[in-house]
């Protein structure tokens, strides 16, 4: 099922010294700062630790080439290479794009919430929510990344 709505970038539609606030010092942003910049679901979730419904994301169908980023701060996160169908309704994937051949812009904690113990992914930028990870994904991590699609932007690549 496609989606029914479409997440905006913030740089689209938003306050101009805001967008910069956000992309260049996002740990400096207060949460009315957030809740102006961004739509309501991509708030909900990425700041208030939520989840949209499976099936519903722009992003989980999406299969161009290109960089997804964090819709709050804009930087780097999975690239288009790593995704894969995992049949969940959420975009998967099974790695993160690397700096410095190891490290990444993922920071992983437990979850403990609604009585289940899983990984908790979050934005090291910026601190959103982005999803969650699990152990059952392909070769060659045997991760699934099931990161919500109001979380992300996507930045298509020119190459064709």
């Amino acid at each position: 099922m496609a989606s029914t709505w479409k997440e905006k970038d913030p740089a689209e539609e938003g306050d101009p010294e805001l967008v910069k606030k956000a992309r260049d010092n996002p740990k400096d942003m207060k949460d009315e700062e957030w809740a102006e910049l961004l739509t309501s679901i991509q708030y909900q979730v990425a700041r208030g630790h939520g989840t949209e419904r499976a099936w519903t994301g722009l992003y989980n169908d999406n299969k161009d080439k290109g960089m997804y980023k964090c819709v709050c701060c804009n930087v780097d996160l999975f690239p288009s290479s790593f995704k894969f169908d995992s049949g969940s309704g959420w975009p998967s994937f099974y790695d993160t794009v690397k700096i410095n051949d190891s490290e990444d812009n993922v920071e992983r904690k437990v979850d403990s919430s609604f009585g289940m113990r899983r990984i908790e992914v979050l934005c090291k930028r910026c601190n959103a929510h982005l999803g969650h990870v699990f152990n059952d994904g392909p070769a060659p991590t045997g991760l699934r990344y099931c990161i919500n699609s109001a979380c992300l932007n996507f930045q298509k690549s020119e190459k064709k």
